[in-house]
């Protein structure tokens, strides 16, 4: 079946009823018979702030400028762990600086809270590192399977290959994402350190350009008084929470948690029964707020063939062959 994406705002629709202050992003879309019609997307402000908790009502579908009755379309929101998996690896710096300083028991905690929150909507795995050319497993990708102990961490090198790490993260979390069951995968890489990288296994440009070549979602959390602010942001891509107080390592963790929380809650798996029963239509899906902010998407497909008898909470058909991999969570 062929069908055209576009993902745009429909803006002359939306600007007629109020100020555009929503930003709806078509991920993928599915079209199956008998007249199944899914679409994945996300919601954010204009600012770039996640829009989480809207429910099915709050989101007005158009087929060719025509409202669809919800009572007919019988709209819903999908599980959308039927069609997409998230995946965060956290990478804990275990170098000697944070091993023998005394802080462990608070990194510990901070981790567990970390993972304890953001498991609920992605799937977690922790890596550890020091100053050896490998990354050290502490806990494979799992949802709800709680935190690792930092402390069963055997460090065999004090120094800190920052660099060497990340590259070797990279890796790791792409070898996830092409493994991954599902047709849409995202991933998001979140760094902890308390230093720089002293190790030089891996020159600054080498890690340039391994951070040039993946899609997905790379923070960072620097806390201690040897953070380097410019080496920490030029990694962490897509957001930084630095600090050269020691103390507030838990205070780090959480905004990072609450802040990978709110970006997961921004994606919505649409689904209903159109109405259309042949040829080309565009739709057009419009969020808003209480508070009046509003936004759209739109997407054509091709409804020939289509009968009634549609079950709305039909599981859509995502291409699984060709699988979104890596697509950017946070903007």
């Amino acid at each position: 079946m062929s069908f055209v994406l576009r993902a745009c705002l429909a803006v002359a629709a939306v600007a007629s009823s109020g100020c555009l202050t929503l930003h709806a992003q078509l991920v993928d879309a599915s079209v199956q018979k008998p007249s199944n019609v899914a679409v994945y997307f996300t919601v954010d402000t204009f600012t770039g702030q996640p829009v989480p908790g809207l429910t099915a009502e709050q989101f007005h579908i158009y087929e060719d400028d025509k409202l669809v009755s919800p009572f007919e379309s019988k709209q819903t929101i999908l599980n959308p762990e039927v069609a997409a998996m998230h995946y965060t690896l956290l990478l804990v710096d275990m170098s000697g600086s944070v091993t023998q300083s005394g802080s462990l028991p608070a990194l510990e905690e901070a981790v567990a809270r970390f993972t304890s929150r953001v498991e609920k909507f992605q799937q977690t795995a922790i890596f550890g590192f020091d100053g050896r050319p490998e990354i050290v497993q502490l806990r494979g990708f799992s949802a709800g399977g709680g935190a690792a102990s930092l402390g069963a961490f055997q460090s065999k090198d004090p120094s800190t290959n920052l660099n060497g790490a990340v590259v070797k993260a990279i890796d790791v979390l792409n070898k996830q994402l092409q493994h991954a069951p599902t047709p849409l995968r995202f991933g998001t890489l979140v760094v902890f350190t308390d230093g720089t990288d002293h190790a030089a296994r891996v020159k600054r440009e080498d890690l340039m350009k391994a951070l040039g070549d993946v899609s997905f979602d790379i923070f960072v959390i620097g806390v201690g008084a040897e953070i380097d602010p410019g080496e920490l942001n030029a990694i962490g891509r897509t957001g930084v929470a630095l600090s050269k107080d020691p103390a507030s390592v838990g205070v780090q963790f959480d905004q990072m948690a609450a802040r990978i929380e709110g970006y997961s809650k921004r994606f919505y798996l649409l689904g209903y029964c159109s109405p259309a029963r042949a040829g080309e239509h565009e739709l057009r899906v419009e969020p808003f707020t209480p508070d009046g902010k509003r936004g759209g998407l739109v997407y054509r497909f091709n409804a020939n063939g289509f009968t009634p008898n549609c079950d709305h909470n039909r599981k859509p058909t995502f291409d699984v062959k060709n699988p979104r991999l890596n697509k950017k969570q946070h903007g």
